[in-house]
């Protein structure tokens, strides 16, 4: 089930959840339709296994990244570094399905509209904790509030994922972190 789910990310990181039909999905699956009508009940059902897949497993990477050896402010770079990168290239153009899914469903579909809050809020939250822990060791700034900066923070990721399906995301990562990280000081 997750090598399929994997697949249907791909098509609907792509593509969109609209321009996205059964046929693309059984192609990408390698699926018959009846197939996927049996595991899920239509194609939002499937689209919605994906998004909750896809938020799993960039919270792990994210998490995974967080926990490189240093200080939390070298923990905070490594984790906007990691979105940067996400970013760029072939990642980059493939499209955040978090970012996806505010734009094009979550005005119309107050399910999709509460996971992407909740993976928003998330994320805040895990900012902000890095940030606290920056302040405790000393590598961050005390003046800085954390969960204002780590909003700030969120939007920016999010937004680099925006511009990196456009293909115009920072060549340079480290300039790009660098400047980031400047909301620490």
């Amino acid at each position: 089930m997750n090598e399929a789910l994997d697949k249907a990310i791909k098509v609907f990181r792509e593509q969109g959840y609209n321009a996205t039909s059964i046929e693309d999905l059984t192609g990408a699956m390698g699926l018959a339709s009846g197939s996927i009508y049996k595991a899920f009940k239509d194609k939002r059902a499937v689209f919605l296994a994906a998004l909750d897949r896809y938020m799993l497993l960039r919270n792990d990477q994210v998490a995974s990244t967080a926990r490189t050896k240093g200080s939390a402010r070298e923990r905070l770079r490594a984790v906007l570094g990691f979105y940067i990168d996400s970013a760029k290239g072939v990642e980059g153009r493939r499209g955040c399905m978090v970012v996806g899914s505010a734009v094009e469903l979550a005005i119309a579909d107050r399910e999709v509209a509460t996971r992407v809050g909740a993976t928003l809020a998330r994320n805040e939250a895990f900012l902000a904790d890095l940030i606290r822990q920056g302040q405790a060791d000393g590598s961050v700034s005390g003046r800085i509030d954390p969960q204002d900066t780590a909003r700030v923070m969120v939007c920016l990721t999010q937004g680099l994922r925006v511009v990196g399906k456009s293909g115009r995301a920072p060549a340079d990562t480290a300039a790009a972190v660098d400047i980031a990280m400047k909301l620490l000081a």
